[in-house]
């Protein structure tokens, strides 16, 4: 998302008192800084709410057990927010610390930017939005104006309301997260949340944030996941929380401080420990034992096959606003089969370590059984998300993951797998890849253009006597779910030149009919 050229004035003043406020005796002190502005509406003229003034408290409260320092408004007008942002940006100034904002609320998009709405907010028509609402673009600003090293957004602020004719789209609008930054709604974009009951003491999304807040030293990743599987979980998948991450390494809440990267041997001991949870309910058709399984492992390959399970056994009742750069494609809903028998496409394959010689292969889906799926009688077995089980260099266990369930700007996952090649007396390999989904890309491939998921892989191949480095690059048609374009680089220990190849759809694929 691109900032406006040239701000409001009610955008202005806003940043221009956040820069001068002086420093408030929180922000007094060498050291990190965690700042949290914590604001929940209620007391609307129009259409108050049952929730946000309690789940305000409850979360500030926890925050500040955490060690944050925190500000808090209730049932703040727009200067009252403006001044509290102010003051939470002076707090944070210099400190490179971490900046967090939860709000609880009326929330509205207008074109594709989303608004905190005070309770002195009166709506004649969508013009008044940018100028009476609180830009949350806005509070990003401040916040990295401020030196902050790292920026948390938590916001509540989807629920169903009268003021929807005043907004540009249903409820809020999908974000990628700036630098640095990690975004979280508590439903996906594009659709509303419940206020909640009275009797349950908090909204849905944030009693089950501050359950999960309950595990503080865990990756704010692994956190969120968890809360966004509990609240699909009780909700029936009417109610589906998101995320936009751009944060290079894990936070933890308890501390602030960055997770360190796991070693190789640590990461195998999880690899092994998650598998055997694994192959315990794998083949279930419950789908509380997959909820269960990504309460305890919410990260890693096996978690986003969990995910795949929970999206087939349990659809999602809700699909998420398109982000911008996708707009007008009909993409692939989680849950839906990828592939059908007969399916079929053309590759050509460019060997860089041969000359760059070119070939062309013809794909086609020739069997389909118990969710496995045969390419070309059996030359490449892959499962429904397209997780290569089996090629020419040998079975994968569990497999190499490159499209999960759903994918988004920044979502990040692990393909870890054992590699046992099929020739007899070759060694087998440990492979652990890091994939992150960098961007939207438009590509101009040989059928036409195509706007794609551009998805980078990091990775080691790992055996007894040597290693390899891996860089694995995939464009994802967002439409299939299929892959259009890849670039693969193997770089062996010593070796003087990397294994590189290109590979590249040549015609548009031929969907089977249902």
């Amino acid at each position: 998302m691109t900032d406006h050229p040239c701000p409001d004035p009610a955008r202005r003043a806003l940043l221009a008192s956040a820069a001068a406020m002086p420093f408030s005796a929180l922000a007094q002190g060498a050291g990190l800084a965690r700042v949290a502005l914590v604001i929940g509406n209620a007391a609307y003229a129009t259409a108050p709410l049952l929730n946000p003034g309690r789940d305000a408290a409850a979360v500030a409260a926890r925050l500040r057990a955490l060690g944050f320092e925190v500000i808090e408004r209730r049932d703040a007008t727009r200067e009252q927010m403006a001044g509290a942002l102010a003051e939470a940006a002076a707090a944070l100034r210099g400190r490179q610390g971490v900046g967090l904002l939860y709000y609880a609320g009326h929330g509205l998009q207008i074109d594709w930017r989303n608004y905190m709405l005070p309770v002195d907010f009166a709506i004649a028509s969508a013009a008044d939005v940018p100028r009476q609402g609180v830009d949350v673009q806005q509070v990003l600003e401040a916040f990295r104006g401020a030196g902050t090293r790292t920026n948390i957004v938590v916001l509540d602020a989807c629920r169903d309301n009268p003021f929807g004719g005043a907004a540009s789209g249903r409820g809020l609008a999908p974000l990628d997260a700036p630098p640095g930054t990690f975004l979280a709604f508590a439903t996906a974009p594009g659709n509303v949340a419940d206020d909640g009951d009275p009797a349950d003491g908090n909204g849905l999304y944030t009693r089950h944030l501050l359950q999960a807040l309950q595990q503080p030293e865990a990756p704010i990743e692994d956190l969120f996941k968890r809360v966004r599987s509990q609240v699909r979980r009780a909700s029936g998948g009417r109610q589906i929380p998101w995320e936009s991450t751009s944060l290079e390494e894990d936070f933890a809440f308890a501390s602030g401080a960055r997770i360190e990267a796991q070693g190789l041997r640590e990461r195998d001991a999880l690899f092994q420990a998650q598998r055997r949870d694994w192959e315990r309910i794998r083949g279930s058709a419950r789908v509380e034992d997959f909820y269960a399984f990504l309460q305890q492992h919410p990260s890693g390959v096996f978690a986003e096959l969990a995910q795949a399970a929970v999206d087939k056994l349990a659809r999602p009742a809700v699909v998420a606003q398109a982000a911008p750069a996708l707009a007008g494609l009909a993409m692939l809903a989680p849950g839906t089969d990828r592939y059908r028998l007969g399916d079929a496409w053309e590759i050509e394959i460019v060997n860089h370590l041969d000359g760059d010689s070119r070939t062309r292969q013809q794909r086609r889906v020739t069997g389909i059984d118990q969710g496995l799926v045969s390419f070309n009688n059996g030359a490449v077995i892959v499962d429904q998300l397209g997780t290569v089980i089996h090629n020419r260099t040998g079975r994968k266990d569990p497999g190499i993951l490159t499209a999960p369930s759903e994918l988004r700007v920044g979502m990040r996952w692990r393909s870890d797998f054992y590699n046992q090649p099929d020739a007899p007396g070759a060694l087998a390999s440990k492979n652990f890849y890091d994939y992150r989904v960098r961007g939207i890309e438009e590509l101009e491939l040989p059928f036409g253009r195509v706007r794609a998921f551009h998805i980078v892989g990091e990775g080691m191949a790992v055996l007894p006597t040597t290693s390899s480095r891996l860089l694995n690059e995939l464009w994802i048609d967002p439409q299939t779910m299929w892959w259009v374009k890849q670039s693969f680089q193997r770089i062996p220990q010593g070796a003087r030149r990397p294994d590189m190849h290109d590979t590249t759809l040549t015609i548009a694929q031929t969907r089977a009919p249902r």
